[in-house]
């Protein structure tokens, strides 16, 4: 396994207070990790720190060769992150397709260069509706719109902070479809927060469970999948 991501000892939160606590976790090139735990446990605030919009208090954080923690927000972008936040963060006063080439960025391999164009191959709704305002969107095309905007920064590591929240059943299945086929298929690296866990161990090489802002199980996820037990137990709810 070559390495891409690379925490060590990680203390961040915001402002003065710390929510993370040397949390330290590893992820190899072309793989995905299952980011799980309760509400309030951390989840969201680890995404938020790769993505530079938090306050770090310790530790490191390496992306291939970027030092990531030493970098404003603005920078990793550049050096190779792609984030689909809670709140999706589209331009809402643009048109699905200016959403698009607004932050296109080439690829490192051109071969596998993602453009608006394949993101309309992936989203078949989008390509319908690439005239349409953010704003006449539905929350499900607000999704993959932001799905869309991230793949289109041809990152090497895809920070998705629950894509599948309060979506109707069919479009989670085709978020999901979608998920699969970059991650699995395509082989992006990505960091995935769901609170469904069986679904998204489904699709996941690695899983880590936080509870109280520290890793409280790091490992294979298939083999937390296998142990509905111990899932329950780490989650602290029935699954």
């Amino acid at each position: 396994m070559v390495e891409l991501l690379k925490i060590l000892d990680l203390s961040a939160g915001y402002g003065e207070a710390v929510v993370l606590h040397d949390v330290s976790l590893t992820l190899g090139e072309g793989q995905t990790l299952a980011l799980l735990g309760r509400n309030g446990t951390g989840k969201t605030t680890l995404i938020n720190t790769l993505a530079g919009a938090t306050r770090q208090h310790g530790g490191s954080i390496h992306l291939g060769g970027a030092v990531l923690h030493r970098m404003p927000s603005h920078e990793r972008a550049a050096a190779g992150i792609g984030w689909v936040p809670q709140e999706r963060n589209i331009f809402k006063s643009l048109t699905v397709h200016e959403n698009l080439t607004a932050v296109a960025r080439p690829a490192r391999r051109a071969a596998s260069a993602w453009t608006p164009e394949r993101v309309y191959e992936l989203f078949p709704r989008l390509a319908e509706r690439k005239t349409n305002l953010g704003t006449q969107l539905s929350g499900g095309e607000q999704q993959m719109l932001a799905l869309g905007r991230a793949l289109v920064l041809n990152p090497t590591l895809l920070l998705l902070d629950e894509p599948c929240e309060g979506l109707a059943p069919i479009i989670v299945q085709e978020l999901l479809r979608a998920i699969r086929r970059i991650t699995r298929e395509e082989g992006l690296s990505a960091i995935i927060v769901e609170q469904h866990p069986q679904a998204i161990l489904a699709i996941s090489d690695t899983a880590a469970v936080l509870d109280r802002g520290t890793v409280v199980y790091a490992g294979n996820a298939r083999s937390l999948q296998e142990q509905p037990a111990l899932l329950d137990k780490l989650l602290g709810v029935a699954r």
